[in-house]
């Protein structure tokens, strides 16, 4: 009998420690699902596509204070200029490896007609700004001035014609004015306005959101708009132009099926715009600084689905461009909020915090990640409008947290695309869950990977074990952007609240490395 008791206790035992097991296989399970976990494979014959510079580049518009009181002083200006042109500000963007500048808009362009902005400024006529703010306009600032501004940057210039309210021949003597090395009505123009040589054009745009405030055009019109305007956007004395088509608004898929369907063959790029903002509502956007964890979920979101939006338009594209010599072309992007208080209006003022800097990062890491598609992206807008890189105050200037992200980045520049695997643990919100970490890697010219990671959850740290394939960690450093607060910003009283800090919380492993991201923060490694 007591041997029959000491069986039944020992199998209930056994039974127990069965399912303790079971409990314990399920939690290192469930730990294993959870862990966040990167792979690159970083072997040296692999062939991806290269991140071209220009996915960093720069939208500048008629708009607000981005010209004048922006880049545009003039030459008698107190503040040290070259030309007219602010040294501060074209120091700073030269920093930043500013890649390629589009100019001279958005809505703008479409009413803009270039002619009014060249010879002796006391000359040039006056014209209202009737999309932004209804201001007077005394196109101080014309093709000289911005073409002599991209020579400072050390960029290329980008430049959108007015299909709206132009004409063919107005869009054809642009280009030619700029680019034709000979004798020409045009040419000779350029001469007595005090250029001899021509300059370099290599991105010309056929108009802007032309089924919007470039015309109100259906993308059936507007194609064949664009078939016959961009004949004349002649290649002169050996400059060749890269035309881009004005492309969709967000996920205005048909524009982007029409376009390609109807004008395909006769583009080196189609455009596509996409902002994002906190609420819905487009009259009452949310505030820039003053905003909960709704707001900043809501702007995370939507950042991500920028992924969704740029599948949907290249797989488009796909379909009628196989071999991909159509360059998907982001050249609007960014943040959009209420203006800041006691400002105009229309001229779209805006602070820019932490949350924009981890908005411009995931877009970034997307757009780099499409690399092989997208050939150009350009933020709106570079200085005093929308999520700038730069804002002034008189004398003042600030580098907002959007410009460090930018200048962070810029190791991505024309390098190869590593291609990765990454799985991380979700950012949940009420009863809704993000990816916390997104991420892009690539190889320089030099062999040196870099590695940009976000964690966009506002609360908590996130480990993270990478092992890289075909390559051996020897040494990694690495810089971070990140503050207390969600909604830190730079003033003009304290510029340097959110800069880029030194980063060394990784340690090297034998199959490559792991690092802790603290919560809302960039973080940008080196691995030699």
């Amino acid at each position: 009998m007591l041997t029959a008791r000491k069986t039944i206790v020992f199998n209930m035992l056994l039974f127990v420690f069965f399912l303790i097991s079971i409990k314990i296989a399920q939690a290192v399970s469930n730990r294993e699902q959870v862990m966040n976990k990167l792979v690159i494979n970083a072997w040296e014959n692999q062939k991806t596509a290269i991140i071209s510079r220009n996915i960093y580049g720069h939208f500048s518009e008629h708009l607000g204070r981005c010209i004048y009181d922006g880049y545009w002083i003039g030459e008698n200006s107190s503040i040290p200029n070259t030309r007219g042109i602010r040294n501060d500000i074209v120091n700073a963007l030269k920093r930043s490896k500013i890649p390629v500048l589009r100019w001279p808009g958005g809505c703008f362009a479409d009413e803009y007609h270039w002619k009014d902005g060249i010879g002796p400024r006391k000359n040039r006529p006056v014209m209202i700004n009737t999309h932004w703010g209804g201001v007077t306009e005394n196109n101080h600032f014309g093709t000289h001035e911005f073409l002599d501004l991209c020579e400072q940057l050390g960029c290329e210039p980008y430049i959108c014609g007015n299909v709206g309210s132009g004409t063919v021949r107005e869009m054809q003597e642009w280009v030619e004015y700029i680019t034709f090395d000979g004798k020409s009505p045009m040419a000779n123009l350029r001469r007595e306005n005090g250029r001899d040589k021509p300059w370099k054009l290599k991105y010309f745009g056929v108009g802007n959101e032309n089924w919007g405030c470039g015309g109100n055009m259906t993308p059936d019109y507007y194609a064949d708009l664009y078939r016959q305007f961009q004949t004349y956007v002649r290649n002169f004395s050996g400059n060749t132009i890269y035309k881009i088509a004005g492309g969709a608004g967000g996920d205005n898929f048909t524009w982007t099926e029409v376009l390609m369907r109807e004008a395909g063959s006769r583009m080196s790029g189609l455009s596509v715009h996409y902002y994002i903002l906190p609420t819905e509502n487009w009259g009452h956007k949310g505030s820039a600084t003053e905003f909960d964890e709704k707001e900043w979920f809501s702007i995370m979101k939507q950042a991500l689905y920028t992924d969704v939006i740029i599948a949907r338009h290249s797989a488009i594209m796909d379909r009628y461009d196989p071999e991909n010599r159509v360059g998907l072309i982001v050249d609007e992007w960014g943040t959009w909020y209420d203006v800041e208080s006691d400002t105009n209006p229309g001229f779209l003022y805006q602070q820019n915090s932490l949350r924009d800097a981890l908005a411009a990062g995931t877009m970034l890491n997307i757009f780099n990640h499409y690399c092989g598609r997208i050939k150009m992206a350009n933020i709106a807008q570079t200085v005093n409008v929308l999520q700038a890189m730069i804002l002034t105050e008189g004398e003042k200037m600030l580098l907002t947290p959007t410009y460090h992200i930018f200048e962070m980045y810029s190791v991505h520049h024309d390098a190869q695309l590593l291609s990765e695997d990454l799985q991380c643990t979700d950012y949940m919100f009420e009863e809704t869950k993000l990816p916390s970490i997104n991420c892009t890697a690539s190889r320089d010219s030099s062999g040196t990977i870099h590695v940009s990671l976000c964690n966009i959850d506002p609360h908590d740290a996130k480990e993270l074990n990478c092992e890289l394939r075909g390559h051996k960690a020897t040494k990694i450093s690495g810089r971070i952007l990140t503050a207390e607060k969600m909604n830190e910003h730079n003033t003009f009283d304290r510029p340097d609240r959110v800069k880029p800090n030194t980063f060394s919380d990784f340690d090297v492993t034998k199959t490559g490395f792991t690092t802790t991201l603290p919560p809302m923060s960039v973080v940008v490694l080196e691995i030699n």
